[in-house]
This record gives structure tokens, sequence and C-alpha cells, in this order.
């Protein structure tokens, strides 16, 4: 049985690496990067441990092996990352709905196991991620590969809408955010 829950352990955000470095972009071929996905950031467990003082991340286990997370990065922990650093500098410079995108949570990075797509893990990693953070924040923000088809399908069926664009590491992103304001998720 799959349970969700936040990052608790060291063990845990090991797990988490494990499966980010089975979803790298430069760890799998370019038919599984179109078909399913990939993961651009690469993070080191100093940094995972940053991230989880602040903000813990939601992962999703059957039984004690991490199948999915989402993890969770606040502006000033995100600017530890140079990818991420570069996020907040965009974000810093959107306007949504003729206002500053403030108050926001960014969503560091999300993955789900090849062995569990397919059952609704994003959804409920995202519902479980907004459980615990939209009470303290009114956005979630997040940047997606543009070429990630199949990644920006899922952020907009949960509500992210794209509010810009950026280029990066010679790859167009989309800026997604999801208004937390809105009841319609």
């Amino acid at each position: 049985m799959i349970t969700l829950q936040l990052v608790k352990s060291q063990e845990e955000m090991k797990g988490v690496l494990a499966l980010q470095q089975a979803n790298l972009r430069n760890n799998i071929t370019q038919e599984e990067a179109e078909t399913q996905g990939f993961l651009m950031a690469e993070y080191d467990l100093d940094f995972l441990e940053l991230l989880n003082q602040k903000s813990p991340g939601i992962i999703a286990k059957d039984g004690e092996k991490v199948v999915g997370y989402s993890l969770v990065a606040l502006p000033e922990t995100a600017r530890q990352h140079p990818l991420l650093a570069d996020l907040v500098q965009n974000i810093e410079r959107c306007i949504f709905e003729g206002k500053p995108v403030e108050n926001y949570a960014i969503v560091a990075q999300l993955c789900v196991s090849k062995e569990y797509r397919g059952q609704d893990l994003v959804q409920k990693l995202y519902g479980s991620f907004r459980d615990h953070y939209a009470n303290r924040y009114t956005y979630c923000v997040t940047d997606v590969a543009q070429a990630n088809h199949r990644s920006l399908k899922a952020h907009q069926k949960r509500g992210f809408q794209v509010i810009d664009t950026l280029d990066y590491g010679g790859i167009g992103w989309n800026i997604v955010l999801w208004d937390w304001n809105k009841k319609a998720f």
C-alpha cells in the first residue's frame, strides 16, 4: 500500500536521491525523456537537508521504499542552488492577475518511479503538498521544460497555469503557477 507523508529521515532523503538519479535527463534515453518526462536539477544530500529544515518534502512510499516525491523550496532556500536561484529570479519578475507573484512555495522537483506511474501519484503528491502548505502560501510555482509535455499536462490537470517562459541550459521552460486561493482544484 502506498502512503504519503512528509520527509522525516535521512534514509528517506537518500531514497529521494536514488529516484532522482534514475530520472535525470542525462541518465535516461531520448525516447524515455519524450514519453515519460525527465528531471534536470540534481541535488545532493546537503541541499535536501537544507530544504527539509525549512519546508519538508512530500514522499510516496511503498513499504519503506520511496516511490515518488515532491520537494518543497522557499525562495530563501531555493537561492542556495544555481538552477532554483535562477527560477526565483524569474518568478520575481512575473506578474499574475496584475500583481507581482509573492508569498509562494516552489516545487523544487516532483518525480514518480517508473513502476508506479499511471496510478495518479502526481495528483496525490500535489494534493498532499497543498494540504500541508496552502495555509501559509498563496501560490505554488515551478517550471516545466517546454519539451516535457507529460509533465506540463500533469501540472495543468492539477490547476497550474503557464504565467511566463524562460530559457536556461539551452532549454525553453514554462513558469507555471497554482493559485491556492481558487477553490477549483
